[in-house]
Formats: structure tokens, C-alpha cells, sequence
């Protein structure tokens, strides 16, 4: 069987988890004993090992093809891998990494040891959420998705790490409705299925973290 070393809080690993969903791939999931070790690992079929989510989403993308995360017209190729950047880079330095990383223990997201949640961090990380809201919600609603009615990479990015935010309950739904309906959308999808069953012992999700309909 496929296998995939994996970090439950870590938006590359939950990323992985939804790209492999989305292609219809049946994988074996292990949590990494060295969380400090680059993750996420995918080992398929064929023993063909790819370390990191860059690696891995070429190789899906590559070897299953038949469900493709990638646009091919260039606009909205360009478009896709625009907002994955954005996502990982924005996105994840401003507040996935200030909350998430903050609030969960270190082995569950590969950050460096930590003895309490810094509050000051996690404010601003709340801060920089709020801001960026209005943007993703006016993107959705215009497009149907971050690019078009299609699912690509970057929707599942995006879906990955606000899953990480809500399961500490920490998306601000209520004040942005377009996000808050384009996010029930992403966690109906079969591929969600894995992260909404998460539980980590000693932190659990927030109550409507698993509910479809919030």
C-alpha cells in the first residue's frame, strides 16, 4: 500500500493527505517519529519516495494524471500556482505559523520545541486572518474557487491550512460568509474525509470542526 509519513497539523502534510483524496489514492498514513525531519514522505507502489510537498505533488500530478490539480491554460495555470505561493508563503508565515504553531504541541507540526503558547504572537497572527479574509472571501465568491469552478492545488492548499486554524477554532466564519460557505464546499469533498476525523489526545477540535454544516 502507499504510505505517507506525515505531520497531522502541518499544511504540507494535510496538503499531501488532499491531494492524494482528490486523485482516489488509498494511503497508508503514519505519523513521523522524527518530527523534525523534512515531511511530509509519500513511498508509492513502486517504491518511487518523495520528500517534501513540492516533490510529491509532482509525482501525483505525474503518475495520476487522470484527476489533474493543475490547470493547463496558462492563465489559469499561472493563476493556481500564484495563490499556492501565496498560501505557503503568505499565508503560512503570518498566521498559520503564529497560531497553529504556537498552540499545538511541536510533534504534530515539526516546529521547533516550545515550553508555553507565546499570546502575543498568536494576536498577531489573528490580526493578519482577519485582514486577509475579505480578500479570500471576495476571490471565492467572484470565481466560484481561488481560480475557477474547478478544484486545483491551490484551493486544497488554502483548504489545508485554514482546517489546521479551525481545529483550534481560530477562523473568524461569522465575518466573512463567502469563505465560510466556499470552506463547507472543500470539507464535503471526499478527500476531506481523513482531516475531519483528526484528534490529537490533550488538544481536541473545536466542536464544529468535523460538521459539514458547521
Amino acid at each position: 500500500m502507499r504510505r505517507l509519513i506525515h505531520l497531522v497539523f502541518q499544511p504540507a502534510s494535510r496538503l499531501a493527505r488532499l491531494v492524494a483524496g482528490e486523485k482516489r489514492l488509498v494511503i497508508d498514513p503514519h505519523l513521523a517519529e522524527d518530527y523534525h525531519a523534512h515531511m511530509p514522505v509519500f513511498i508509492d507502489l513502486d517504491g518511487t519516495t518523495c520528500h517534501g510537498m513540492w516533490a510529491i505533488m509532482d509525482h501525483l500530478e505525474g503518475a495520476y494524471p487522470e484527476v489533474p490539480l493543475v490547470p493547463e491554460e496558462a492563465h489559469e495555470r499561472s493563476e493556481t500556482l500564484r495563490w499556492l505561493d501565496w498560501t505557503i508563503t503568505v499565508l503560512g508565515d503570518q498566521v498559520t505559523k503564529k497560531i497553529v504553531y504556537e498552540k499545538a504541541n511541536p510533534r504534530y507540526t515539526g516546529a521547533p520545541s516550545r515550553s508555553t503558547p507565546d499570546m502575543n504572537v498568536i494576536r498577531a497572527g489573528r490580526d493578519a486572518l482577519r485582514d486577509m479574509t475579505p480578500m479570500l472571501g471576495k476571490t471565492v465568491d467572484e470565481h466560484g474557487n481561488l481560480v475557477s469552478r474547478n478544484c486545483t492545488i491551490a484551493d486544497l492548499a488554502l483548504a489545508a491550512h485554514l482546517s489546521a486554524l479551525d481545529y483550534f477554532g481560530e477562523v473568524p466564519w461569522d465575518a466573512n460568509i463567502p469563505l465560510r460557505e466556499w470552506y463547507m464546499r472543500m470539507k464535503s469533498r471526499p478527500s476531506f474525509r481523513s482531516l475531519l476525523a483528526d484528534l490529537v489526545p490533550g488538544q481536541p477540535p473545536i466542536k464544529h470542526y468535523a460538521d459539514l454544516d458547521f
